[in-house]
């Protein structure tokens, strides 16, 4: 029997957050193409690597966590003592790693075969791809929720792919699928362990996987030219720290008491705010319809939580496509 999580006001702030970091993320990956997929997803993973490793380093030797910090005789020890989350950590790795790659051979096919729209929307199919993959584990989802992922898709399909455009498969959507099932494994895992493991050691070990498999890709296919990577170090500085570090971390964190399809749903955000950043950074206007489908979407997140609205004798919101014990009881 699946433990039913409570959602706190903190825990869709937090993803809502990091679909904003992903949002302009977006930007500077399409500025980083120059450089190589494995290249520029092999620096990036790995300085987020780094970020949060600093931060877990501030975290666990300051204050009360230095005193309540398990000292280990040897190396061997901690290994035998984080087994799951280490192999968590490597399941979302290998995941990220598949999911952010293709996301990057997507975004750099764009001028060939699709628009950055068609990237965002195609990319954000997780939201249909997460609850799909939640049955196969047994997790429930409610008939609103189902409905709230069908308005989602139809406010990102007006968000994101422009009249005209048709919906035939090509090569580079192809490829922008297969990115948002790696992404949908990923929230899978994340669902399913993070209330078990450190949320913040999780995000760095699945970076440090990433960066690694990515990096040992860069070298085997790729030339990595010093002088080019220098001229990307904003770029991917922020898809390293804030999009990569920062941003997932958040995740991990915000999903430890929000449903999966909610946090899907919540996450796909990051399309809209794609859009919003297109605008500010690159001064590309939003017409009508792709407001329009900005709104719907939020519509269909609103849609998401009504049951949980509905609920009176509970202190805390219950995230949708859970039910609680007493429920089942009754």
């Amino acid at each position: 029997m699946e433990k039913e999580k409570k959602l706190t006001i903190l825990s869709p702030f937090l993803l809502v957050l990091a679909a904003l970091i992903w949002g302009i993320s977006f930007v500077a990956q399409s500025e980083g193409d120059d450089i190589g997929s494995f290249t520029f997803q092999g620096i990036r993973c790995l300085l987020a690597c780094f970020a949060i490793f600093i931060v877990i380093l501030i975290r666990d030797n300051t204050g009360k966590a230095k005193l309540r910090k398990k000292k280990y005789p040897n190396a061997k020890e901690w290994f035998k003592d984080n087994k799951l989350l280490i192999r968590v950590g490597i399941i979302c790795g290998i995941a990220l790693t598949i999911a952010n790659n293709l996301q990057q051979f997507g975004i750099g096919m764009q001028g060939k075969e699709t628009s950055t729209g068609r990237a965002a929307f195609l990319t954000a199919l997780y939201i249909i791809i997460v609850p799909l993959f939640g049955i196969f584990f047994k997790k429930k989802v409610k008939l609103t929720a189902w409905i709230s992922v069908a308005v989602a898709v139809f406010g990102l399909y007006l968000l994101s792919v422009k009249p005209g455009e048709g919906m035939s498969i090509s090569t580079a959507d192809f490829v922008l699928i297969l990115c948002a099932v790696g992404f949908s494994v990923q929230i899978i895992t994340v669902d399913r362990y993070s209330a078990e493991v450190d949320g913040v050691k999780l995000s760095c070990i699945q970076f440090l996987i990433a960066g690694v498999v990515s990096s040992i890709l860069m070298f085997i296919f790729e030339k990595p030219d010093l002088h080019q990577i220098l001229g990307q170090a904003v770029p991917l500085l922020y898809s390293g720290v804030m999009s990569g570090g920062v941003a997932f971390t958040l995740q991990i964190i915000g999903q430890k008491r929000c449903n999966h399809v909610l946090a899907s749903l919540l996450m796909s955000l990051e399309s809209v705010f794609s859009a919003l950043a297109d605008w500010v950074i690159r001064g590309n206007t939003m017409n009508q319809r792709e407001i329009l489908g900005c709104a719907i979407m939020f519509a269909a997140i609103i849609l998401a939580q009504m049951p949980s609205l509905h609920k009176k004798k509970t202190p805390t919101v219950t995230a949708i496509g859970d039910e609680t014990e007493n429920a089942k009881k009754s």
